[in-house]
């Protein structure tokens, strides 16, 4: 394969996982808005939308093995392709949670939320913020812009924590003052775990927008290195 071809190519596989970012952010907010405005039609196309987003990954899946098999790349070029697909893998676990918050609110049915819903939009808020920084940390290719936008992520994924706790001592509490709200507050505390993962999971892309520039290892937050690797 001619180098120009298989730059070509390189550039559409990063494209698609642009797409697929794309793809699950609609997943997050269909979601949300489905579990705030007790929207049962919207939580159904969430679930039902979930299927193009798990064919969107086996489709990066095949071209990145593709890629592989007829170039057999090295060093940055090999650090692409494996990130495309770590990424790709990463998304589609962000959909399966957008897809399980869909299915809360489904098991909510017509029933209006335990309290309102403040916390739990925020997280939403904060970690598709994560996302679109982490993907754009991924695409641009530079590696003080990686850490740089790593470095905001840190600080975001803990205010993402703190309000995950905030919600889990208001839930339990409404629990412990009436056990009949133990079912509607379970169903919350599922959801915001569900939002804190994605947080997780944006944390995780960040770090390795900084592998595929630099070929270290490192966690954010953290100034230095923890491994070395290609």
């Amino acid at each position: 394969m001619a180098r120009a071809e298989f730059d070509r190519d390189l550039a559409q596989l990063e494209a698609e996982i642009i797409l697929m970012g794309g793809m699950v952010e609609t997943a997050i907010i269909g979601a949300l808005r489905g579990l705030a405005n007790r929207d049962l039609n919207q939580s159904q196309r969430v679930i039902d939308e979930d299927d193009r987003i798990d064919d969107k990954e086996q489709e990066i899946e095949e071209e990145a093995i593709n890629l592989l098999r007829r170039e057999a790349p090295v060093a940055t070029d090999l650090r692409r392709i494996m990130t495309a697909l770590f990424i790709a893998g990463e998304l589609e676990r962000m959909g399966d949670y957008a897809e399980g918050i869909a299915k809360i609110s489904l098991r909510m049915g017509h029933e209006p939320p335990l309290k309102e819903l403040i916390d739990i939009p925020r997280m939403a808020d904060i970690a598709l913020g994560m996302l679109k920084r982490s993907l754009d940390a991924f695409i641009q290719h530079d590696g003080g812009r990686a850490q740089q936008i790593a470095e905001s992520i840190g600080p975001s994924d803990d205010e993402v924590d703190v309000l995950y706790e905030t919600v889990q001592t208001d839930l339990i509490e409404l629990m412990k003052q009436n056990p009949d709200n133990i079912e509607r507050a379970t169903y919350l505390l599922w959801a915001a775990h569900n939002l804190e993962r994605v947080a997780d999971r944006a944390t995780n892309i960040a770090e390795r927008a900084i592998y595929l520039v630099t070929g270290q290892t490192v966690n954010v937050g953290a100034p230095e290195a923890v491994g070395d690797t290609l």
